[in-house]
C-alpha cells in the first residue's frame, strides 16, 4: 500500500513537471516550424498524449478483450471534454478562435456521428475499423497541409512567453516530456489501481473509472500547463486532437486486431454522452460576441464538469448494482 501511495504521489509530481517541459518544447518547435500552436496541439500534443489509450487498447484487443478498447476510447473522450476542458475553463476561460469552429470542431462532430453509425449493427468489424483508420489518415493529411499553408501567417499567434531555446533543445524537451508524460501516467494509474484493489473495489469498476481517467491524465496536465502559459489554442487543440485520435485510431486499431462487440449500453449511454459533450464545444465556443472569437467561460466549464461527474456517478452506480 505504501509503495502504491508513493507511486501516486511521485507520478503526479512527475506528470506536472514533464507536462511543463513538453508544452515548452512544443511551443518552441512550433515557432521554428512556422506552424500555429493549434496545429502543434492537435498533431503532437493531442496524439502524443493519447499514446496510453492506444497502448492499452491494442494490448486489450490482442489479448482477447476488445470491449475494453471501445470503453477506454469513448471514456477518455468523455473525460477529455467533461473533466479536462471543464476544469481548465473553470481555472481560465478558454478563447476559441473562428478557425477552430469552422474546421476542427465540425470535423470532430462529423467523426463522432460516423462512429455512431458504425455502432448501429452491434459490432465494429475489421472493415469498419479500416474505414476509421483511412478517415484518420485523411484528416491528418488535411490538417497538416492546412497548417503548412497558413504557416506564413501563424508566427504572430505564438505567445511571447514561449521560452527561447535552440531547435535541438526544443526537440529534446518535446521528446523527453512526452516520454515522461506517458511513464508518469502509467505509474500513477498503477498506484491508484493497486490502492483500489487493496480496498476491495472490483476490477470492473477500476477499469471503467481509474483507467479511463488515468489515461487522460497527460491531456489534463498538458492542458493546465498550456493555459498557464496563455496558449489557449494549444489546450483546445490538445483535446480536439486527442478525441479525434481516440475515436478513429485507438478504436480503429483495436478493431483491426480483433472485431469489437458493441454492448447495448454503449449506444444508449456512452456514445450519447460523448456526442452531447462534443456538440457542446460548438455551442459554447461560438458565443454571441462576434464571429471571430468565442469563449468557453467558467459557467460553461462547470456545466461540462457536472455532466462528467453525473455520468461517472451513474456509471459507478449501475456497475455496483451488478457487482
Amino acid at each position: 500500500m505504501l509503495l502504491a501511495l508513493g507511486a501516486v504521489i511521485g507520478g503526479l509530481v512527475l506528470l506536472v513537471w514533464s507536462a511543463d517541459r513538453f508544452v515548452d518544447g512544443a511551443a518552441a518547435t512550433a515557432r521554428y516550424a512556422g506552424m500555429s500552436t493549434l496545429l502543434i496541439g492537435m498533431v503532437i500534443i493531442g496524439f502524443g498524449t493519447s499514446a496510453p489509450e492506444l497502448f492499452i487498447s491494442a494490448i486489450a484487443a490482442a489479448q482477447g478483450n476488445p470491449g475494453l478498447a471501445l470503453g477506454n476510447g469513448y471514456g477518455s473522450n468523455i473525460a477529455n471534454i467533461g473533466l479536462i476542458l471543464g476544469l481548465t475553463a473553470l481555472i481560465s476561460p478558454i478563447a476559441v478562435k473562428s478557425v477552430v469552429l469552422k474546421k476542427e470542431i465540425p470535423i470532430l462532430i462529423g467523426i463522432t456521428l460516423l462512429s455512431g453509425a458504425l455502432l448501429l449493427n452491434g459490432q465494429i468489424s475489421r472493415l469498419d475499423a479500416t474505414i476509421m483508420l483511412v478517415v484518420f489518415a485523411g484528416v491528418m493529411a488535411w490538417t497538416i497541409l492546412q497548417g503548412l499553408k497558413q504557416k506564413a501567417n501563424n508566427t504572430g499567434e505564438l505567445n511571447d512567453e514561449i521560452p527561447e531555446m535552440t531547435l535541438g533543445k526544443a526537440c529534446m524537451w518535446l521528446a523527453i516530456g512526452l516520454l515522461l508524460l506517458i511513464v508518469s501516467s502509467r505509474l500513477l494509474v498503477w498506484g491508484a489501481v493497486d490502492i483500489a484493489s487493496s480496498l476491495g473495489i472490483s476490477d470492473l469498476v477500476i477499469g471503467l473509472t481509474v483507467v479511463a481517467i488515468g489515461t487522460s491524465l497527460p491531456e489534463l496536465a498538458a492542458a493546465f500547463a498550456a493555459i498557464r502559459k496563455g496558449e489557449h489554442d494549444l489546450a483546445l487543440g490538445n483535446v480536439l486532437g486527442s478525441n479525434l485520435f481516440n475515436t478513429l485510431a485507438v478504436v480503429g486499431l483495436a478493431g483491426v486486431i480483433q472485431p469489437l462487440d458493441v454492448a447495448p449500453e454503449v449506444l444508449t449511454r456512452d456514445w450519447p454522452v460523448m456526442a452531447l459533450l462534443t456538440f457542446s464545444l460548438l455551442i459554447t465556443g461560438y458565443g454571441f460576441k462576434g464571429p471571430d472569437l468565442g469563449r468557453i467561460n467558467r459557467f460553461e466549464g462547470a456545466a461540462m464538469l457536472l455532466t462528467f461527474v453525473a455520468y461517472l456517478t451513474y456509471l459507478v452506480y449501475t456497475l455496483t448494482q451488478v457487482v
